[in-house]
């Protein structure tokens, strides 16, 4: 089978054995895999000297299932989260906590971020956010944009930003989230829908190291309110607006517990659902539902789609934030 592997700063298609189900284990044909610009740019960029298997977020058809597999069977349609076991390749082996069904009426292509949508959703959990409190998300690459679409669905008052206005604008179509191109804007809409007081949680979505709208953002929250670094930043708060508000400082680390956890991914073994309500695997699952049910619209991100073939030279388009291209499709079919 094929897969991509960045080496050296670029990415190349190399070979690699079909996978062999294994117990806890399904054997996935990809149809599409989402590229995650940040993560993967970042990847490409660091591979020197090293051949890296990378991508995290794909939905396929099921070829093979292990014996101890019963949720579901060859043929069904799934959307897979989480690397090492998910990537750009022909085949997956997938365990059984890193998958969840797809309904027949669920767009397979859509269904292929769900990987994005389990990281979306695990960082509004982070929040701790309250039915009718508001949310601003600042930096509207895919990740914000799906924070801000599940924010919206969730009835939080959402206010988005991003300075490229192309960013800004995909958000101006969803009914209810307050969509912005400027920080004075955004800051007015805070102010004005607040009535002054704060928002409860900034969910910081960007990258670049060092910024300074992580002191910024101490500004816009309430007393005791909450910034959550989702972005690749360094968490670089000044002291005193932070103790002045009693400001929380949280950090939103993947799709939910289980990520990284050996038991829980590579053994399969899932945590106890009263103990540990929303692992990553069933933030997978209420992303296909959030599809399922209508309550989110991912369509504007799966526009675009390339061949297996051509992915190795599509990279380099996607560090262009002013193109409006959040992400592209690999598809093997």
């Amino acid at each position: 089978m094929r897969k991509l592997l960045a080496t050296d700063k670029r990415v190349v298609i190399a070979e690699e054995e079909k996978p062999v189900a294994l117990p806890s284990y399904t054997v996935v044909k990809t149809m599409y895999s989402a590229i995650s610009p940040g993560t993967e740019l970042s990847i490409i960029a660091n591979s020197e000297g090293k051949e890296i298997a990378f991508g995290y977020s794909a939905m396929g058809i099921v070829e093979d299932c292990g014996e101890e597999i019963d949720n579901v069977k060859k043929g069904d349609l799934v959307a897979c989260y989480g690397a090492p076991y998910v990537g750009h390749s022909e085949y997956l082996l997938v365990p059984k906590t890193l998958y969840a069904k797809i309904p027949p009426h669920v767009e397979p292509k859509e269904a292929a971020l769900a990987g994005i949508g389990a990281i979306a959703i695990h960082a509004l959990r982070t929040a701790e956010l309250q039915f009718g409190e508001t949310l601003v998300v600042v930096g509207l690459g895919l990740l914000g944009q799906m924070i801000a679409k599940i924010g919206n669905a969730a009835s939080y008052q959402v206010i988005a930003c991003d300075m490229h206005e192309s960013r800004s604008e995909m958000l101006k179509s969803d009914r209810n989230i307050h969509s912005f191109s400027s920080i004075e804007e955004m800051e007015k809409a805070i102010h004005q829908l607040t009535n002054r007081n704060g928002a409860d949680a900034v969910l910081l979505c960007i990258g670049g190291k060092r910024s300074a709208l992580t002191a910024e953002s101490l500004n816009w929250i309430r007393n005791k309110g909450k910034v959550v670094i989702v972005g690749d930043i360094e968490p670089d708060f000044p002291r005193e607006p932070m103790f002045g508000k009693e400001a929380r400082i949280l950090i939103s680390r993947a799709g939910g517990p289980g990520r990284y956890d050996r038991t829980y991914e590579a053994e399969a073994i899932d945590y106890p659902y009263g103990f540990v309500r929303w692992t990553e695997g069933r933030n997978i699952e209420e992303y296909i539902r959030l599809l399922s049910e209508k309550r989110i619209d991912a369509s504007a991100f799966v526009t675009e789609e390339i061949k297996f073939e051509e992915a190795p030279s599509e990279f380099a388009a996607l560090s262009d934030k002013t193109s409006g291209t959040l992400t592209k499709l690999i598809s093997f079919r």
